[in-house]
């Protein structure tokens, strides 16, 4: 997953990995933010915040920053600025297009 993705922006405590935002990206039209985690003990400090607004600043001006919400994190990106859109569809891992 780390080695195939081409942005990445991390968080750290001096030597611990806290936080991670793991894209893929052209750097023009669509940044797809896979992967944002918070270590659990430094949740409500602003990092996933941060590591989202740093990641943005990487992109072009055009471009625009996807991703698919965890069930249980799906209200705080409406707060920090992200609109839903209904359009996404998803094809499980064992499942095949018919």
């Amino acid at each position: 997953m780390v080695e195939n993705s081409n942005l990445m922006i991390t968080a750290w405590d001096g030597n611990k990995l806290v936080g991670v935002a793991r894209s893929m990206t052209d750097y023009h039209y669509a940044c797809y933010l896979s992967d944002l985690a918070v270590h659990k003990s430094y949740q409500k400090q602003g990092i996933g915040k941060k590591l989202q607004v740093i990641t943005q600043k990487q992109l072009g001006e055009k471009c625009n920053l996807i991703l698919v919400a965890a069930p249980l994190a799906n209200s705080y990106y409406g707060h920090i600025g992200f609109t839903n859109n209904p359009r996404c569809w998803v094809l499980g891992r064992n499942e095949k297009i018919s």
